[in-house]
């Protein structure tokens, strides 16, 4: 360590907080995900791969599992599950042959459009621990520092397909009636 970094306690304080704090997030995270995606008989991967191929549009198996945060294997026998539901439709692109990509069925976009819909925030134990913050300071937690460390480690095309997801989630719902709809597409002209 040189003399601009931080003292090997400091360091150590930090990635224990870090840990800690990510581990207890993530438990409560972990549960409420699964409770909103029971009804459909899914797993947290295979609603994370069903939301990942609604984003991308024809996806990679390893784009899903870099940006799935999963072993490619895991995004692979997942993927397999979903396609065995027909959910997910393996294909290979002609100017690629060496790898295998994954993009939602019609089945499978219904599905996810309706679990989407079926979002209900009063099932969020995050986003109700975050509300008090929202009042108090009119808006939730800023993530800048959070989304840069996840950036330094992940990279830009990670931070790049994570914001997209978001526009593409901003754009594709409207809320009525405090409840998502998916806004069907323009009609072609």
């Amino acid at each position: 360590m040189n003399d601009k970094e931080c003292s090997m306690k400091e360091a150590l304080m930090f990635t224990q907080r870090v840990g800690q704090l990510s581990k207890a997030l993530w438990k409560s995270i972990e549960k409420d995900w699964q409770n909103w995606i029971k009804p459909y008989d899914l797993n947290i991967n295979e609603h994370h791969i069903l939301w990942i191929a609604y984003q991308l549009n024809g996806a990679s198996i390893s784009d899903v599992a870099n940006f799935g945060v999963m072993h490619v294997s895991t995004a692979f026998n997942f993927s397999k599950k979903l396609e065995e539901r027909g959910l997910l439709q393996f294909s290979k692109k002609e100017n690629d042959k060496r790898n295998t990509y994954v993009c939602l069925t019609e089945k499978g976009e219904q599905l996810f459009l309706n679990i989407m819909e079926e979002y209900n925030p009063d099932n969020s134990s995050a986003y109700s621990a975050a509300l008090p913050i929202k009042n108090l300071y009119g808006k939730f937690p800023e993530l800048l520092e959070m989304m840069t460390i996840v950036k330094n480690i992940y990279g830009d095309n990670f931070m790049e397909i994570f914001e997209n997801s978001f526009n593409n989630i901003e754009d594709s719902f409207v809320e009525q009636n405090g409840q998502l709809k998916h806004k069907e597409p323009a009609p072609m002209k």
